[in-house]
């Protein structure tokens, strides 16, 4: 029976693995599309323009939902309070990447795993020896793969402010990941349309080209819809301390992209900043071992 139970937790951590690790494949592709967006819209518009086409994309989910009764308060009220959360942390990164480059945006956002990390401790009162390895070895991995360039300007404070915001939604998403997660991801969506209002008002608004249109459907349909999906399930299974270290592969995924669609060739110590990455993945997923599920 115990050996059973055993396999059934390693099993629901691989399945919950294997969800975040497609979560970070897709954000990871994310940094250049929003460097493009924002390039032709304004970081209001992006936003708000965003959530709205993964509203559309979810919309016919949430009505077949709906007729089978899994529309509930603690999704909704979840999805709110998370998504409001969302959208500060995809303004603030939006508006910063805007004034700095795509690896200093990528470096910064991923610094919500330190906020992640010391949650954790806090919470728990006890931070385990391979949580703090898996940490340091991401830190150095990340910085060693993106490359920051440059000293401080506004657009780097601005997407570290955004990280902040980007830890918490990870840390709610693990309060409320058993709701349905399509559900969840639609009313994680809606807050960011209240960005429309201060964007009609300050006059940024303008038509949307084409181009940004593509892009920004894109983000809202694979790297928003998909991708929060795919953290609810994941993060039913891995604590918030795991899953901000795997989503850390966010940068690996992107370089390899980077590499696939525009033939970038990863330097050497881009590589071993690739590979101390996994290292503390597999650092974090191993030691400090999955929760007890109901």
């Amino acid at each position: 029976m115990q050996a059973r139970k055993s396999r059934g937790k390693r099993a629901r951590g691989s399945r919950g693995l294997a969800a975040l690790l497609l979560t970070a494949a897709l954000w990871g592709s994310s940094f250049p599309a929003i460097k493009l967006a924002v390039t032709e819209v304004s970081p209001l518009t992006y936003t708000w323009a965003r959530g709205a086409l993964a509203l559309l994309g979810l919309a016919p989910y949430l009505l077949l939902a709906a007729r089978k009764g899994h529309v509930n308060r603690e999704a909704a009220r979840g999805g709110l309070i998370t998504g409001s959360v969302y959208a500060l942390a995809l303004w603030l990164q939006g508006w910063g990447t805007a004034y700095t480059t795509a690896s200093n945006s990528a470096f910064i956002t991923g610094l919500n795993v330190i906020f992640v990390h010391v949650y954790t401790g806090l919470r728990a009162r006890r931070y385990s020896k391979e949580l703090a390895i898996s940490l340091l070895l991401a830190l150095t991995g990340l910085y060693l793969l993106t490359a920051p360039t440059g000293g401080l300007n506004i657009g780097d404070l601005l997407v570290l402010t955004s990280s902040f915001f980007w830890a918490a939604q990870i840390v709610l998403v693990d309060k409320y990941s058993r709701a349905d997660a399509g559900v969840f991801a639609f009313f994680e969506m809606l807050p960011s349309l209240v960005f429309f209002l201060p964007d009609l008002v300050l006059g940024g608004w303008r038509a949307i080209g084409p181009r940004a249109l593509a892009v920004l459907a894109y983000l809202g349909f694979f790297c928003g819809d998909l991708a929060f999906a795919l953290q609810v399930l994941g993060q039913r299974y891995l604590s918030p301390a795991v899953s901000a270290v795997v989503l850390l592969l966010e940068p690996v995924f992107a370089s390899m992209l980077a590499f696939a669609i525009l033939g970038e060739v990863m330097q050497l110590v881009q590589a071993v900043g690739a590979a101390l990455i996994l290292a503390a993945m597999y650092s974090a997923y191993r030691g400090e071992g999955r929760p007890e599920q109901p």
